[in-house]
C-alpha cells in the first residue's frame, strides 16, 4: 500500500491495472492485468522463479532468494527459513505452461488465519508482448474482515506484478 501511495505522490506511472473486484466480510477478489514487453514463454520462465522478481519485503525470511516454485501439479510455492525451517505459501493445483498456473493456499499473512485463497496467473500473447492477468480470491474467517485486507493485498500484488514487468523488461 505504501508503494502505491509513494508512486502516486511521485507521479510514477503504475504498470498494472489493479482492481479490488469484490470485498465482503468473508472474502475478496483482486484482479490485475499487466502488459509485459516479452513473449509468453519468456514471461513464463521468469514467473516460475519468484526469487528473481518477488520483493524480499514480502517474505518471511527477509530474502526472496529463499522463495521457490516447483512448477508441477502438487508443487510447492515455498520459502526456506533459517535452521531448517520453512513456509508453504501455496500449492500448484493447475498448470498449463506457458499460459496458466493456479495455486491454492494461505499466502502471506493469511498463513495463520482461518482463510484460504486461490491465485492464478494467466498469460496471453498480445503481439510480441504478453498480457499477464493475476486473479486472487480469498475467503474464510478473518476476525477483522477482509475489507481491511483487500487494499493492502492489492498493493502487494501491484508491487509484485510491477517487479515482474521490470525484471523482464530491463534484464539482459
Amino acid at each position: 500500500m505504501r508503494f502505491i501511495l509513494a508512486a502516486l505522490a511521485l507521479g510514477i506511472a503504475m504498470p498494472v491495472a489493479a482492481e479490488v473486484v469484490d470485498v465482503a466480510p468473508n472474502g475478496m477478489e483482486i484482479r490485475q492485468v499487466v502488459r509485459i514487453a516479452a513473449p509468453p514463454d519468456k514471461v513464463w520462465a521468469a514467473l516460475i522463479v519468484p526469487a528473481r522478481w518477488w520483493s524480499s519485503d514480502h517474505s518471511f525470511s527477509g530474502s526472496s532468494a529463499n522463495i521457490t516454485i516447483d512448477p508441477r501439479v502438487g508443487g510447492c510455492w515455498c520459502e526456506k527459513l533459517p535452521n531448517g525451517g520453512g513456509v508453504v505459501h501455496m500449492e500448484v493445483t493447475h498448470i498449463a505452461p506457458p499460459s496458466l498456473v493456479v495455486f491454492r493456499g494461505a499466502l502471506g499473512p493469511f498463513f495463520n488465519l482461518a482463510a484460504d485463497g486461490a491465485l492464478s496467473f494467466g498469460l496471453a500473447a498480445a503481439g510480441a508482448e504478453t498480457d499477464v492477468t493475476l486473479t486472487f480470491r480469498a475467503g474464510g474467517y478473518v476476525k477483522e474482515g477482509f475489507q481491511k485486507w483487500a487494499p493492502a493485498v492489492d498493493g502487494v500484488f501491484t508491487q509484485q506484478m510491477g517487479n515482474l514487468k521490470k525484471h523482464l523488461e530491463t534484464a539482459p
